[in-house]
C-alpha cells in the first residue's frame, strides 16, 4: 500500500512509498530501517505471497538506468536491500544484496507471476552500487562493490516495455528484526 507521496529526496521529487516502513529519513540520502516480517516473493518453493517490502520509489515510464549506492547493517538470514522495479503485485524486480547462511550474494529476483532468484556470493558487502537498466522489454542488472561503479553483469530478463513502474530503493527483513541501510544515491538516467 502506497502510503506517502510526493516526497524530496536525492535532489528531486516525485518519490514515494510502497509499504512505508516504521523509520527512515531522507537527510543526505535515504536512511531506512527494514521492519521485521516484510519481504518482496510470489509462489516458488515456499509456496506463499509477500508484498510487504519496502520500497522507495518514482513513477517511470519507457526506457531508463537507475543506479544506487548503498551500505546496510545486515544481521539475519535473508536480510536484503538494493533497488525495485515493481509494475504490481505479481510483476516486480528486485536486485542488491542479500545475507544467506552468514554469506553475502548479490541478488536478483524476477518476479512473471512467479518468483524466480538468482545469486553470486561475493566476499564483501559494506558499500555497494548496482544498476537496472530498462531498455525495451529488457532489463539488465549490472553491479559494482566497494567503490567500484556497476559493470559486472549479473542478470538479463524480460520486463514488460513502456509501462509505467514505481522504481527505487528497496528493503526487506523476511524472517528477522529489522535493519538499517543507507542510500547514498539514488539517480535515474535517460537514454541518449
Amino acid at each position: 500500500m502506497i502510503v506517502t507521496m510526493s516526497l524530496d529526496a536525492f535532489g528531486s521529487s516525485g518519490w514515494e512509498w510502497l509499504n512505508e516502513p516504521k523509520s527512515w529519513s531522507v537527510d543526505d540520502g535515504l536512511t531506512v530501517t527494514a521492519d521485521p516480517d516484510s519481504d518482496f516473493w510470489r509462489k516458488t518453493h515456499y509456496g506463499f505471497i509477500r508484498d510487504s517490502g519496502h520500497l522507495f520509489g518514482r513513477r517511470v515510464e519507457g526506457d531508463f538506468t537507475l543506479t544506487a549506492t548503498f551500505e546496510g547493517d545486515y544481521r539475519d538470514k535473508y536480510d536484503q536491500a538494493g533497488v525495485a522495479l515493481h509494475l504490481d503485485d505479481a510483476n516486480w524486480i528486485k536486485t542488491g544484496i542479500e545475507l544467506v547462511d552468514d554469506v553475502f550474494y548479490i541478488s536478483a529476483v524476477v518476479t512473471r507471476e512467479f518468483s524466480d532468484w538468482s545469486v553470486i556470493p561475493v566476499a564483501s558487502a559494506r558499500r555497494v552500487t548496482i544498476a537496472a537498466e530498462r531498455a525495451g522489454d529488457t532489463v539488465t542488472i549490472r553491479y559494482g562493490l566497494d567503490d567500484d561503479e556497476p559493470g559486472t553483469m549479473l542478470r538479463l530478463a524480460y520486463f514488460p516495455p513502456a509501462v509505467q513502474v514505481l522504481a527505487g530503493p528497496t528493503v526487506a527483513a523476511p524472517v528477522g528484526k529489522g535493519f538499517r541501510t543507507r542510500f547514498e544515491r539514488a539517480e535515474f538516467s535517460l537514454p541518449g
